[in-house]
């Protein structure tokens, strides 16, 4: 096992690449405009100008949190430092699995989930989150 300073190595470096232009542009769309009420909603927006912003920022944590489940990070710490992840998989998850269907992907976001869901209290979590987007979805329609 790697000492825990390369983990923490590692985690700086994706927060370095998070501050990246276009990666920050696509998080802040991801945060205050994409507001999905279905995987239909979901699908259309990969079929949008917006797309590339979409795919950047969940593959991104998808990618991150196979970091995780690979071992390169500490799950632990990488919970610890990081709670994008969590808010990203709770806009996604009341409908991945219909995504997952219609894109013909059984392990879209599976590196994810899974780390999502093996933090303690994760649905609690997601349930809390997932009301705060609501809220923000309704203040963005005015």
């Amino acid at each position: 096992m790697p000492p825990k300073h390369e983990d923490a190595r590692l985690i700086l470096k994706l927060y370095d690449l998070r501050r990246e232009t276009v990666m920050r542009k696509a998080r802040t769309w991801f945060a205050q405009e994409f507001h999905p009420a279905s995987a239909d909603d979901y699908m259309a927006t990969l079929r949008s100008d917006n797309s590339a912003y979409l795919r950047q920022v969940v593959s991104f944590w998808d990618m991150a949190c196979a970091l995780v489940l690979q071992g390169a990070i500490d799950q632990e710490m990488f919970n610890a430092t990081n709670g994008e992840h969590m808010f990203v998989f709770a806009k996604i998850q009341p409908f991945l699995a219909e995504l997952r269907k219609k894109q013909n992907s059984p392990n879209m976001l599976t590196n994810l989930e899974k780390v999502v869901l093996a933090r303690p209290n994760a649905q609690e979590i997601l349930n809390r989150m997932r009301e705060n987007q609501k809220q923000t979805a309704q203040a963005a329609r005015g």
